[in-house]
C-alpha cells in the first residue's frame, strides 16, 4: 500500500475512533451532534450527511471506496423503515440493491452503526467494494416493539 494511502487510512481510523468514543463510554461531546441525535421521538430528523461520513470513515479503514449519498435511495430506505416500524417485519432486499442492513431498537445512528460494525456479517457488508451509493432511512413508532427502525440500502 503506498505511504500516502496508509496516512489517509490512519487519519480516517483516528477520526472514526474519536467519533465512536461516545458510543463506548467516552465523552459524549466527542460525537458529532448528528450522530448522537435521538430518533426515538416524534419529528426527529436524521443527519444523513454526517451518518454517511461515519460510514465512509469506516470504509476508509477497510480500503473500500467512499459511498455517495443518493436521494432516491434515501427515499426508498425511508419508506422501508416506515414499513418495518409499522409491520415489525424486516423488509426484503430491494431489486437492484447490492445489500441492505436493518436494525431496530437503537435510538441514535452512532448506536446503530456500532451494532453493525461489531457484527462480522454486517461489517463485511458495510465494507463491500461492490457498493458505490447508499441510502439511509429511520422510522419511529412509539407503539411498536422496538420504537426505532433503521434501513441502510447499498447499490452499485
Amino acid at each position: 500500500m503506498p505511504r500516502q494511502t496508509n496516512i489517509a487510512a490512519l487519519a480516517a481510523a483516528g477520526l472514526l475512533t474519536l467519533a465512536l468514543g461516545g458510543c463506548m463510554g467516552g465523552s459524549a461531546g466527542a460525537l458529532a451532534p448528528g450522530l448522537a441525535a435521538r430518533m426515538d421521538q416524534p419529528g426527529a430528523s436524521l443527519d444523513r450527511a454526517t451518518a454517511l461520513g461515519m460510514l465512509n470513515a469506516y470504509r476508509a479503514t477497510t480500503g473500500a471506496p467512499a459511498l455517495a449519498g443518493d436521494a432516491g435511495l434515501d427515499t426508498n430506505a425511508q419508506a422501508l423503515a416506515a414499513a418495518y416500524a409499522s409491520a415489525g417485519t424486516a423488509p426484503k432486499l430491494p431489486a437492484g440493491a447490492v445489500a441492505m442492513r436493518v436494525s431496530a431498537g437503537y435510538a441514535t445512528f452512532a448506536e446503530t452503526f456500532s451494532g453493525w460494525r461489531n457484527s462480522p456479517a454486517d461489517a463485511q457488508v458495510l465494507a463491500s467494494t461492490a457498493a458505490t451509493r447508499a441510502g439511509l432511512g429511520v422510522a419511529y413508532d412509539a407503539g411498536s416493539t422496538y420504537g426505532v427502525y433503521w434501513v441502510l440500502i447499498l447499490e452499485d
